[in-house]
């Protein structure tokens, strides 16, 4: 089992900035690959941004060049550096871990971010 916590969330102007972390813990083999997905009101959960355990990344278009997502495999944590933020982004934000051998999914509970005037 694989517990995520998230931290770092809140109220930002637009251009603003906030750095989302998510620890995990719990009892598992190892960390593949972690992300991180947002849901807005009235919209399907997406992915922003995820890193293989090797750091290759995957971005979503909206968030390229804005976006930077990095991991400290040593403490088990991703990070989401958003920069630029537009009231668009406003969403629950959510770290994922896959985990295994055995495989599994593992969300976490979220975390909100607001941009707004």
């Amino acid at each position: 089992q694989v517990q995520l916590v998230e931290s770092g969330g809140g109220l930002v102007q637009p251009g603003g900035s906030l750095r989302l972390s998510c620890v995990a813990s719990g009892t598992f083999f190892r960390l593949n690959t972690m992300g991180w997905y947002r849901q807005a009101p009235d919209k399907q959960r997406e992915l922003v941004a995820d890193i293989s355990r090797t750091g290759s990344t995957n971005y979503a278009d909206s968030v390229k060049g804005r976006f930077t997502i990095s991991r400290d495999n040593a403490k088990n944590t991703v990070y989401l550096q958003m920069n630029n933020l537009k009231p668009e982004d406003t969403a629950v934000y959510y770290c994922n871990a896959r985990a295994g051998p055995p495989y599994a999914n593992y969300w976490g509970q979220g975390t909100q971010v607001t941009v707004s005037s």
